[in-house]
């Protein structure tokens, strides 16, 4: 791996650059900083089509609108649903069916004790009595004693929370109490166990995505920082770990970038650009 940007960096433009947002695109503040709103509207002028991967439910996409093309979207939810940003429109869709979640919530009770759960669907937010997030919740949202009373026909994740503080392996707790119905993400919030259906994450919505452009694996480059980024990375032909990125995040990518309060993802866009634009200095100083 790299520490940033060198010979070793690809010499072939990408034709799609797949990035995460929290922790990877977006500041620490968690807005987009003039220099990678530069670069993302360079890469678009130059034909490189840039797809938001994130775990952020469709909800949380609205402020991101203007740095995306019209036809620019975002694969939301770990994978559960691709929407288009500028519209909100939802163009595919792979939720959880209301009979499942119920299941899962019963499982959760009886294996973990007192659990705390909500839902995020294309229809928004809802959640448990007694729910609580370090996010801010909408001002109104449907709230009952158990998740059930709740549920819409497709949920696109369920959200756990524990009274145990089980650290850095809540994930892994809440994954051994769901068994094989469910997979459970580590999007790296602190203490949240993210649940959606079997099979579910965001490498196989983004090749989906790809495949339905004639887009291949090895012409895509993709960014990220926590567990839930690693297929993705691993499925992309060139991948970038963010400097900030957990250590398996690191350790598993092709190669690294600058951390995102660095513009990690513009260094890397800058690059990608630069190489459509033919012979000329990369940001990495490099031809």
């Amino acid at each position: 791996m790299t520490a940033g940007p060198a010979a070793t960096w690809p010499t072939r433009a990408p034709r799609l650059l797949a990035t995460d947002l929290d922790g990877t695109l977006l500041d620490p503040a968690g807005a987009v900083s003039p220099r990678t709103a530069t670069a993302l509207r360079a890469a678009e002028d130059a034909g490189i089509e840039v797809v938001f991967v994130t775990a952020r439910p469709p909800r949380w996409l609205s402020d991101l609108a203007s740095h995306v093309a019209g036809h620019g979207v975002a694969i939301c939810a770990n994978g559960a649903a691709v929407v288009e940003v500028a519209t909100g429109r939802v163009l595919a869709e792979n939720g959880m069916p209301a009979t499942l979640v119920g299941a899962l919530a019963r499982r959760l009770r009886d294996a973990l004790g007192e659990v705390h759960l909500a839902v995020e669907s294309v229809h928004g937010f809802a959640a448990e009595r007694g729910y609580v997030d370090a996010h801010v919740l909408p001002e109104r949202y449907p709230v009952a004693d158990r998740i059930e009373d709740v549920l819409t026909d497709s949920t696109l994740k369920l959200l756990v929370r524990t009274r145990a503080d089980h650290g850095t392996g809540h994930a892994t707790v809440v994954q051994r109490a769901v068994g094989s119905a469910a997979l459970v993400a580590d999007s790296g919030a602190v203490g949240l166990g993210e649940v959606s259906a079997r099979g579910v994450t965001k490498a196989g919505a983004l090749a989906a995505w790809a495949q339905q452009r004639g887009v291949r694996a090895q012409d895509v480059w993709a960014c990220g920082d926590a567990p839930n980024d690693l297929p993705m990375l691993a499925w992309a032909g060139h991948s970038f770990a963010m400097a900030n990125a957990y250590d398996e995040v690191r350790a598993g990518a092709r190669h690294t970038c600058p951390a995102n309060v660095d513009d990690g993802v513009a260094v890397v866009l800058e690059h990608a650009t630069a190489l459509v634009r033919g012979p000329a200095r990369t940001a990495g100083g490099t031809a």
